[in-house]
């Protein structure tokens, strides 16, 4: 007598290709950072930084040591390392905003971003990761720049006694309040990449907003220009990073941070809607 073996109805395997394609922040996080190193821009425009922050404050440093007999009384009275140790920010920051706007302006002009927005059709998480991704490389970057500048400085100046220590009044903070602003001004570069989604047009606002403003304003009446200055985007960040204040018509250390904080949170938050309403 024969017996018929049981038949079993094949179970559908696992889907683990939907597991593993599911779109979560991390992942997308992930391709972000690899995409950020992919570019040749990213390495040299933080090179450019980094030799703004160190190299730039050290030379300026030798530079007023060796001259420091030929100084003024008041030049002398008035030197400060702290300031002179962070002071690589006004350089630096034009490489962080430039290349904070390539990070994404980039991406629209080679059409990328439409392969960006078919994997995330969300669209906000790819900018989220961007804008956290970008900023966790810069403030590391400059911190760990401004540290070291700070230090070489301090060396330096030791020979005519004008060094600070890191728990000196204001050191500490000039030297994280110099990464922070740094990194708020790449993300600020990097809302007006996303908003204007042209690498030129991107730069030139970012440009503009910073250093084209403030010379407009000089050319209003000194009672209306004294009122809106401390207002503007850069004049409310440099608060952050400055040990003595020449001018005294200026906001508060971390209040003009707030300022400039907020002016770049409506610049991405702007973004952002754009980014959700209009197609790549």
């Amino acid at each position: 007598m024969s017996t018929t073996a049981p038949t079993h109805t094949a179970l559908p395997p696992r889907d683990r290709g939907a597991f593993r394609g599911k779109v979560t922040q991390a992942r997308v996080a992930r391709s972000e950072w690899t995409k950020l190193w992919s570019l040749r821009s990213t390495r040299w425009s933080l090179v450019a930084a980094v030799f703004a922050m160190v190299v730039i404050a050290i030379g300026i440093a030798a530079v007023q040591m060796n001259r420091w007999n030929t100084l003024s009384l008041h030049d002398r009275t008035t030197f400060d390392s702290i300031d002179n140790g962070v002071g690589g920010y006004h350089l630096a920051q034009l490489a962080i905003g430039v290349l904070g706007v390539l990070v994404i302006s980039g991406e629209y002009s080679t059409g990328m971003i439409r392969s960006s927005m078919m994997a995330v059709p969300r669209r906000l998480p790819v900018l989220w990761a961007k804008l956290g991704v970008f900023s966790a490389v810069t403030f590391v970057t400059m911190l760990v720049s401004t540290a070291i500048a700070f230090f070489a400085v301090q060396a330096i100046v030791t020979q005519h006694h004008v060094q600070h220590g890191i728990g000196d009044p204001h050191a500490l903070r000039a030297v994280i309040g110099t990464a922070l602003f740094l990194t708020v001004v790449g993300a600020l570069g990097m809302g007006l990449g996303a908003l204007v989604r042209n690498t030129a047009g991107g730069i030139a606002a970012f440009v503009g907003l910073l250093f084209v403003l403030p010379g407009i304003t000089a050319l209003l009446p000194a009672s209306v220009g004294d009122s809106v200055n401390p207002y503007l985007p850069l004049n409310a960040g440099f608060t952050v990073t400055t040990s003595t204040f020449e001018d005294p018509h200026h906001l508060s250390t971390w209040g003009g941070f707030a300022v400039f904080c907020a002016y770049t949170v409506v610049v991405i938050a702007v973004a952002a809607v754009r980014m959700v309403r209009r197609d790549a």
